[in-house]
């Protein structure tokens, strides 16, 4: 199987932000909201999709 760089470069970025913050997710989405937050860039939220009737 022939290794992708790109898919590699990402997995090693994941695995390094995750250990800096201990594998925690809350810790992980509220650094990635601090950064987010002041970042300068329009945040844009959609709105929730209802659930569809089963």
């Amino acid at each position: 199987m022939i290794k992708d760089q790109v898919v590699e470069e990402v997995r090693k970025a994941r695995q390094e932000l995750a250990a800096r913050w201990n594998f925690d997710l809350k810790a992980i989405l509220s650094d990635a909201r601090k950064r987010q937050e002041h970042s300068g860039h329009k945040v844009i939220s959609s709105p929730a999709k209802a659930p569809k009737p089963v």
